[in-house]
């Protein structure tokens, strides 16, 4: 599949040849009535796309509504670089450029490429997954940025610009119907209020059903019911002087996200789940302990079988609700005091999701979350800019000076707990996986047939640690609360110096300091897990009994779900200060063609993992490690820094563009967040000259991975290729565009778990030497747009189609074979008449038109791994019996729309 993939985006690249709207390289993206070229701010300057020396990809208003893009994530289509996926949640989605991003669902991880709106900064990219009203255009930087103002990134960025109120009166409005039952209203106003003020309105309304369908509780996930408000005033007293003020409203009411299992028929790797163990003992080769569990206490086999369907199991009276309240206001202040021009950006905005889970996603009641007050995420955040930027030395020095501050006010509160048939499956989970088969009753108490002396004088508290853990249901996290703060300022100078005419050195500096405070307040009502512990802590170290007591203290404690911490509060600070910055050597041989190479060094940063999993392992006791407060420690995480080197060329006829880079960036404690299936495990991945153990001590299916000495521990990730687009505007009315971007994004072949050198978690063992999880190394997409006049009477038409080709690529960050997905394209179209001066239009529209089927991610199924045994052995089967889920991506989509303005 992959060489396919590889030739078919070679042959779209070079036969669409053209450019998207540029990407990487710089060209310019020109409207289609006057070739007028594409102005960006993306050096702190107004410049000419095909004039900066930088990676940027342009995507301007009219691209974005051809493509029907309401959000980040459907940019994508246009820009090949870029990944923008959602998964448990769209309040914490993730964008990728050049395969690197933040991965997981994690708040306490920041966004290696961040989003900003308007100059101001948003805490995490899943915010830009909102509706976005009418916008102007969208930059989208590659590599390490920070020293043009803003917060500091470690892979890119993304810059959204929305329209600005006009002076001249005007108003548009949309009607959009679809599949789904899809409704989008959508509408804007703009005019002068008097001769010095302007004000401007958009405002957005949707509603679609979701494309799951959940029988057991009568409803639809993933649907879309959210409406969006932006109010905007311009005050230009002077021509020195300009003030723009935005307010904003966002509220989204909406059942997220649901998931379905992986089978066979997705994936080769997965066993056959429709064939379980029968009788259990001996196991079946082909079958799977943990499917007869799952079957027993309730779960259709049809949810293991169904491919790419959307039926979903879902527990009866578990949700997947949400609300989300997105809003702010900002101010911009611009002065030009003739030698200069000073620029303040003051922001503040207030985040709040809420999202219920049937977490285990399935029909059985293992774990979930319940709609309430008590689960929540909520950001507080104050941001203040200040630029100041001229020139000197008779135009020979652009100089920009600035400053940047943040604070963050993070908050978590928790309500996980075990579902009603917990218990019973825990125990089923045990019996079923190991000697005790023959004594498998999933309807008897401790799911135990009979109860004989198996374990001699122990067998009286084993088989009561069975009753207790039989009846541990409905049991967790009363309300767990995370408070993080976070102050970050930082100082920067941006500066271009023109050695000649055609010579420029670009040297950029910026320094950092971040701090974060950390405290968390933890309820539980789980007495069965200290009970358990005592019960058959004394037993763990007896080999005959070793692996039975541990699962049942493992399974009652399932991820540190326990009454131990119930009122216990814990608290931790980390500060960290960095350098940062680029220099860029540009070039211009005629006035049609840039030549540059640039190095950069970015910077993201540490912090806390916002999961109690990750204070220690379930099977030992908080008492006896201390305490709590004891093992704070171990949330920590350091800052991820990144070397990044790019040389390219920019080519620019006003018709014609064509832009090619090449890059390399390598990361070092790369930040890794990865479910395991039974607690999250936040990783700053690092790489190794000599790793102890020998070269392959990473991979060992034992516990015992390489470890390293400190002073040889090096980069983990290394991403490099070369990025190509091409724009051709043969005529007034046609246009057609293309990229292409091979990136192989890899970790190194021997590597350690933190800048110290310890050993890899064993659950990463299939890590070293391969591409990250979400990360093709080919991706190419293109588009073509035909705007026709009909007749001489002002009518035109508009034909519309682009596409985005993938390489095969693994969804999972343990990078276990069953996650890996297929390569495939994806295809929108819109065709419609327009009346006179596009006064009004009529459009037909559809997305991912040939409906292919894909996961976004793939995950371990929670708690549900059974036992392991041939062929679901390493290395090809590293999940054992493990089950997996997926987030499955939006099927096709189609519908009308009616557009007017005056």
């Amino acid at each position: 599949m992959r060489t396919t993939a590889l030739g078919v985006s070679i042959a779209m690249a070079v036969v669409a040849m053209p450019a998207f709207a540029q990407d990487a390289t710089a060209d310019e993206v020109v409207d289609d009535s006057d070739n007028t070229p594409i102005i960006v701010t993306a050096q702190g300057r107004s410049q000419l796309l095909s004039d900066v020396p930088v990676a940027i990809s342009a995507v301007n208003a009219e691209t974005l509504q051809n493509s029907g893009a309401n959000d980040i994530r459907q940019l994508n289509q246009i820009a090949p670089s870029l990944l923008v996926s959602s998964t448990g949640s769209e309040a914490n989605g993730s964008a990728r450029i050049r395969g690197i991003g933040t991965v997981g669902d994690n708040p306490g991880l920041e966004s290696s490429v961040p989003v900003f709106i308007d100059g101001v900064y948003r805490s995490r990219s899943g915010i830009g997954l909102n509706e976005l009203g009418e916008i102007d255009r969208v930059e989208v930087q590659r590599g390490p940025q920070g020293t043009l103002g803003g917060r500091n990134s470690s892979a890119g960025l993304i810059s959204i610009y929305s329209k600005k109120p006009e002076f001249n009166f005007g108003a548009n409005g949309e009607i959009t119907y679809g599949n789904y039952n899809f409704w989008r209203l959508a509408g804007s106003v703009t005019g002068p209020i008097g001769d010095t003020l302007a004000a401007r309105l958009d405002g957005v309304w949707v509603k679609r059903d979701g494309f799951y369908r959940d029988t057991t509780n009568n409803t639809d996930v993933n649907d879309r019911d959210r409406y969006f408000l932006r109010g905007q005033l311009l005050f230009e007293p002077t021509d020195a002087l300009s003030i723009r003020l935005i307010a904003d409203y966002t509220y989204r009411d909406e059942k997220c996200c649901a998931a379905t299992y992986v089978d066979n028929s997705v994936n080769p790797f997965i066993g056959n789940l429709n064939n379980p163990s029968t009788p259990l003992t001996p196991l079946q080769a082909n079958g799977n302990n943990i499917i007869n569990v799952l079957r027993d206490l309730g779960q259709p086999l049809s949810a293991f079988g169904q491919g790419y369907g959307r039926a979903i199991s879902v527990s009866p009276g578990r949700s997947f609700a949400g609300e989300t309240k997105d809003y702010g206001i900002s101010g911009q202040i611009d002065y030009d005091f003739g030698g200069a021009t000073l620029t303040s950006i003051t922001g503040y905005r207030q985040y709040r999701s809420s999202q219920a889970s049937d977490t285990d996603y399935g029909s059985v009641d293992i774990l979930y979350r319940a709609p309430s007050d008590d689960a929540y995420r909520q950001f507080h955040t104050f941001t203040q800019e200040l630029r100041l930027q001229g020139e000197a030395f008779d135009g020979t020095l652009d100089w920009l000076v600035g400053g940047f501050y943040a604070n963050e006010k993070l908050t978590v509160r928790d309500n996980l707990r075990f579902g009603s048939q917990y218990g019973r499956f825990a125990t089923c989970r045990i019996i079923s996986g190991g000697g005790l088969a023959g004594l498998y009753s999933p309807t008897s108490p401790g799911c135990l047939a009979a109860r004989p002396a198996a374990f001699g004088a122990a067998s009286p508290a084993i088989y009561a640690a069975f009753d207790v853990l039989d009846s541990i249901n409905d049991r967790g996290t009363t309300n767990d609360r995370y408070f993080q703060e976070g102050t970050n300022w930082a100082l920067f100078t941006h500066n271009i110096v023109h050695i000649t005419d055609r010579l420029d050195l670009t040297l950029g500096l910026r320094y950092t300091n971040d701090k974060k405070k950390f405290n968390a307040t933890f309820g539980n009502d789980n007495t069965g897990c200290t009970t358990v512990q005592g019960l058959v802590g004394g037993f763990t170290g007896v080999p005959a009994l070793a692996a039975v007591s541990q699962g049942l203290i493992g399974l009652s404690c399932q991820g540190n779900s326990t009454a131990e911490l119930n009122g216990v509060s814990i608290n931790d600070d980390r500060s960290e200060d960095e350098w940062t910055g680029t220099a860029i050597l540009s070039y211009k041989p005629t006035d049609d063609l840039l030549l540059y190479g640039s190095f950069a060094r970015g910077y993201k940063a540490g912090g806390f993992n916002l999961d109690r999993s990750a204070l220690k392992p379930p099977v030992v006791s908080f008492a006896s490690l201390g305490g709590a407060q004891a093992l704070v420690s171990n949330l920590q995480f350091d800052p991820e820094l990144v070397d990044s080197y790019e040389i390219g060329a920019k080519y620019s006829t006003g018709p014609f563009s064509l832009s090619v880079s090449a890059f390399r960036s390598d990361f070092s404690n790369f930040q890794l967040n990865t479910f395991n299936g039974t607690v999250f495990l936040v990783a700053t991945v690092n790489g190794c000259d000599n790793l102890i153990g020998g070269p392959d001590a990473d991979t060992d299916l034992s516990n015992a991975t390489g470890t390293c000495a400190a002073d040889d521990v090096g980069y983990g990730v290394r991403t490099q290729g070369f990025e190509l687009e091409a724009q051709l505007v043969p005529a007034r009315n046609f246009r057609m565009a293309a990229g292409l971007t091979y990136a192989r994004t890899k970790f190194r072949g021997d590597l350690v778990g933190n800048k110290n050198g310890l050993a890899l978690d064993p659950a990463l063992r299939k890590l070293p030497g391969d591409n990250l999880s979400n990360a093709p190394e080919l991706v190419a997409t293109g588009s073509v747009t035909w705007t026709p006049d009909i007749g001489s009477s002002g009518l035109s038409g508009l034909v519309y189609i682009d596409g985005r080709m993938t390489s095969d690529y693994n969804t999972g960050s343990d990078l276990f074979p069953q996650k890996s997905q297929d390569g495939y394209a994806l295809f929108n179209a819109r065709v419609g008449v327009r009346g006179p001066d596009e006064k009004w239009g009529v459009e037909l529209w559809a997305q991912n038109i040939f409906n292919k089927n894909y996961a976004q991610v793939a995950f371990n199924s929670p708690f549900q791994a059974g036992t392991t045994s041939a062929p679901f052995t390493d290395p090809q089967y590293p999940g054992g019996r493990q089950i997996f889920s997926q987030f499955l991506a939006e099927p096709r989509t189609y519908g009308v729309t009616l557009r007017g303005k005056f």
